[in-house]
C-alpha cells in the first residue's frame, strides 16, 4: 500500500543512510573555543574572564553555525577546530541569535575551507524518527555521536522570552559541548543540539528556526527575534464560556484577554475579541491548530515564522460577529532582557543598573515581574528598588535617569521608588561624595561607556547648535 512505501522510505531515510551520511558529516563538525569577559551582575564595572567550549558546524557561504555562544561585547577571542586537525583557526562572529540560541561565524583562512563540505538544513522530522547528534561533549577532547530516537516535537517557552519556538526532544544524550552541533537525520540537518538550562531534557533547534535565523541575518544583517501579536488571551474549552461570548457550536477560538502597549494590533483588535483563525487555520478551543497529521501545537507557531513587519490574517469574532483584520507582526520588545546589560550609573553610595533576568536571580531585593511588557519603546526598569521618577519626571531608562540626575538643579535630589517609598539626598554633597566613593572602591568612572558616549555626543550636539 501507498501508506507501507511511505513508511519504508521514511525508515530508509532516516536510518539506512545515516552510516555514510555520518561519515561526511563528521568532516563539517567543529570544536569551538571562545573566550569572554563576562561583567558582573552587580558589580557591572569589574568583569570575569570564561572559556567556553561548544561544536559546531559548516553550512552554505563559507560559515559556521553555532550555539549562542556568547555577548559579541563580551567576546574577546574565538577559535575553530576542524575534526581530526590540531590546528585552531581564528574566527569572528557575524551574527548572534538572542532569543533563539545561535550564532553565525566566519574565518577568513583559505586553509581552514579545504575540504570543508557544508550541511544542508532539512525538514521537521516525525516523532519515532531516528537522528544523531554530533559535537564536542565535555569530558573527552575528540568528536562525539550519539544516536537516538524523536520523542516530540512542539513548541516550548524557555527562559528568553514569553514566547514558544519549536522544539524537538530526542533521546540521544545532549551535554555541554554539544550545543550547536548539528543533529543529523538521513543526510541532512534536522535541528541543532541545545543546552539550555531552562530545558529539562535532550532538545534540539528545529530547522524553521534556524532558516528564519539565517534569512533574518541574510536581509537585514542582525536578528532582533522571534515574532509576536504582543496579545495574551486564554482557551475558550468551557462550554459557558463560549456561550456568553456568542459562538456557535461549529466554530472555536481563543479570547484575547489584553493587547500590550506596543502591539500593532493596538487599536485594532479589543479585549473580549475571539481569534477565529490566522492565515485561514482554524484554531482549537485549546489554543492549538492542526501541524502535520495528527499533530496539534500553539497556534503562535505560525506568527514566529513571520519576518518583522510581516502581516498575519485573523478571522475574528467581536459580539457575535464575524470580522478580517490584518495584523502586522514585529519582534518581542522585552521590558526585562535575558541578557545581562553592563550599563550603570553611580551617585554618591547608589549604584543604578537596569533591571535583567541575571541581575533579578541574583538578588533578592527584586519584586519586579519579570513577564511585565513595556508600555514604551526603550523602557527599562532602573534599580534601586524600582526607580520610578527622579525629581517628579518618569523615569523611561538609564540613560534617561543620569541625565536627570546630572542636569538636576534643585537642592534635593528626589527618588520615588515601588510601593510609594521616597529617598532624598542633598545634590551638592551627592556629587562631592561621588568621586572619594569611586577611588575609595576602585571603581574606574560613575558611568559605563555607553552613558558616557551618549553624554559626550550630547555634548557634541549642544556646540554645533551654538
Amino acid at each position: 500500500s501507498s501508506l507501507h512505501a511511505s513508511l519504508i522510505s521514511r525508515y530508509c531515510t532516516s536510518v539506512c543512510a545515516s552510516p555514510s551520511a555520518i561519515d561526511v558529516a563528521l568532516d563539517s563538525v567543529v570544536k569551538i573555543f571562545s573566550f569572554s569577559r563576562k561583567p558582573e551582575v552587580v558589580r557591572p564595572w569589574q568583569t570575569t574572564e570564561m572559556e567556553h567550549l561548544s561544536s559546531g558546524f559548516v553550512i552554505s557561504g563559507r560559515r559556521i553555525l553555532t550555539d549562542n555562544i556568547g555577548a559579541p561585547g563580551d567576546l574577546s577571542y574565538v577559535q575553530v577546530r576542524k575534526h581530526g586537525s590540531p590546528t585552531k583557526y581564528k574566527a569572528k562572529v557575524e551574527a548572534f541569535g538572542y532569543g533563539c540560541d545561535l550564532a553565525i561565524l566566519v574565518i577568513d583562512s583559505e586553509e581552514f575551507w579545504k575540504d570543508m563540505n557544508p550541511l544542508e538544513l532539512g525538514d521537521i522530522p516525525f516523532i519515532g524518527d531516528t537522528v544523531y547528534a554530533l559535537g564536542y561533549p565535555r569530558g573527552g577532547d575528540t568528536i562525539s555521536v550519539t544516536k537516538g530516537i524523536v520523542s516530540r516535537v512542539e513548541p516550548k517557552k524557555d527562559s528568553h522570552s514569553s514566547i514558544e519556538p519549536l522544539t524537538i526532544q530526542i533521546g540521544a544524550a545532549i551535554n555541554n559541548g554539544n550545543g550547536g552541533g548539528p543533529v543529523i537525520m538521513g543526510n541532512k540537518v534536522a535541528g541543532v543540539a541545545s543546552v539550555k538550562s531552562s530545558f529539562s531534557g535532550n532538545y534540539i533547534i528545529s530547522t524553521p528556526i534556524v532558516k528564519h535565523f539565517l534569512t533574518c541575518v541574510e536581509e537585514t544583517g542582525q536578528y532582533l527575534g522571534l515574532c509576536s501579536l504582543a496579545i495574551s488571551y486564554q482557551s475558550m474549552e468551557n462550554c459557558y464560556i463560549r456561550k456568553h461570548f456568542k459562538m456557535s457550536l461549529e466554530i472555536t477560538g481563543v479570547l484575547i484577554n489584553e493587547i500590550y502597549p506596543l502591539s500593532s494590533a493596538q487599536g485594532i483588535l479589543r479585549k473580549d475579541d475571539v481569534i477565529l483563525a490566522i492565515d485561514g487555520v482554524p484554531i482549537g478551543n485549546d489554543e492549538t491548530i492542526l501541524f502535520r497529521k495528527k499533530e496539534r501545537i500553539n497556534f503562535e507557531h505560525l506568527v514566529t515564522l513571520k519576518k518583522s513587519g510581516e502581516t498575519v490574517l485573523l478571522k475574528v469574532l467581536r459580539k457575535g460577529k464575524e470580522h478580517e483584520f490584518n495584523i502586522i507582526v514585529r519582534h518581542e520588545q522585552q521590558l526585562v532582557p535575558d541578557r545581562y546589560l553592563p550599563s550603570y550609573y553611580i551617585l554618591a553610595g547608589f549604584v543604578f543598573v537596569p533591571l535583567s533576568k541575571p541581575y533579578a536571580n541574583s538578588s533578592n531585593i527584586c519584586n519586579c515581574s519579570l513577564d511585565r511588557k513595556a508600555k514604551k519603546a526603550g523602557e527599562q526598569i532602573v534599580m534601586i528598588s524600582q526607580v520610578k521618577k527622579v525629581n517628579g519626571v518618569e523615569v523611561l531608562n538609564l540613560r534617561h535617569l543620569s541625565d536627570l540626575i546630572e542636569k538636576c538643579s534643585e537642592e534635593d535630589l528626589r527618588l520615588d521608588l515601588e510601593k510609594e517609598r521616597v529617598i532624598t539626598v542633598n545634590y551638592k554633597s551627592a556629587k562631592e561624595a561621588t568621586p572619594w566613593i569611586l577611588e575609595h572602591h576602585g571603581i574606574p568612572s560613575a558611568m559605563s561607556k555607553d552613558l558616557k558616549e551618549d553624554a559626550s555626543r550630547q555634548l557634541l550636539c549642544f556646540s554645533s547648535a551654538a
